[in-house]
């Protein structure tokens, strides 16, 4: 009986030290949970850490490469190469003010940075200028073979005269003024000398690629026949003939050609001038430039002066 109650309180001490064991590796397995942000907070440095050495990278410039790209820029806008004369700094860094950038350089640079784009610019201007001038310089040249052709041609019968020639922008205007010898009064049919100064205007400008435009013109005196009860028929019926000589006698594709009647509404001189009765009425043969608008702008300018 004692052996057996000695037996049974021991197993009851037993007992009690496994239970006791498993509480203290309870406690234990609990205390390695609370330990775990360690691992979140170290992350969380190294991360914030990593951060602030891209801002600190990025916030650096490559002197050099941001030289290379102004100089880039300037040459692709027209400008000589600008020299970069500074030193390491940052991009931050401003000349004239101690704000972290300077909004009035345009780039965040330096003020003779921008001053360097704005010269670039303008070279870029400049060169754009320069070409539409030589452009239209040639323009010019290339009607002034065509006017001299025409005024060979017209010699050969004596008719050099009977043409004027002016430049605007437009193209080259060859001017002939419908006296007796070219229409009869108040009609549309060419004259024989009519037909003549024809001929020779249009071989000249017969293997242009340019269009040509034909414009009558009127003076303020009425109509004096009933086939043409205005100045607006009389005109655009002249100037129709012209258009049908060139395309018959000359060549000339009827895509390259237009009729336009005006009547006496673009006078070159007032109705109360004497020359207006016999110089308003006319036919101009227009060769139209097929440059630009804005270089066609710069014909007259590139004329020279007789």
């Amino acid at each position: 009986m004692s052996g057996g109650g000695h037996a049974a309180k021991g197993g009851t001490k037993g007992a009690h030290a496994k239970g006791h064991g498993k509480k203290h590796g309870a406690h234990e397995e609990e205390h390695e949970n609370h330990e775990r942000w360690l691992v979140s907070y170290a992350d969380m440095m190294t991360l914030l850490m990593v951060l602030f050495i891209v801002l600190f990278a990025i916030s650096q410039v490559d002197q050099k490469k941001f030289a290379e790209l102004k100089n880039g820029l300037a040459v692709g806008f027209g400008s000589p190469s600008v020299a970069f004369d500074g030193g390491e700094s940052n991009l931050m860094e401003s000349s004239d003010s101690d704000s972290p950038m300077d909004l009035s350089s345009g780039i965040g640079g330096t003020t003779s940075d921008a001053t360097a784009i704005q010269e670039a610019v303008a070279a870029k201007e400049r060169a754009t200028a320069s070409a539409k001038q030589k452009a239209a310089q040639q323009e010019v040249e290339n009607f002034e073979k065509i006017k001299d052709q025409i005024e060979k041609n017209l010699e050969k019968q004596g008719l050099q005269d009977s043409v004027k020639f002016t430049i605007d922008e437009r193209g080259l205007v060859v001017t002939v003024v419908t006296s007796a010898i070219v229409f009869d009064g108040g009609e549309a049919q060419l004259l024989s000398a009519g037909r003549e100064i024809m001929a020779g205007i249009g071989p000249a400008i017969a293997g242009l690629p340019n269009k040509i435009e034909v414009d009558g013109h009127t003076n303020q005196l009425a109509a004096t026949t009933g086939n043409y009860p205005s100045g607006w028929e009389l005109s655009t019926a002249r100037a129709s003939t012209v258009v049908r000589f060139l395309h018959s006698n000359a060549g000339i594709p009827e895509t390259r050609l237009m009729a336009s009647g005006y009547a006496d509404t673009k006078p070159l001189y007032a109705a109360d001038d004497p020359r207006a009765a016999s110089l308003n009425r006319r036919v101009e043969i227009i060769v139209l430039s097929s440059l630009p608008a804005d270089t066609r702008a710069l014909l007259p300018s590139a004329t020279p002066t007789s």
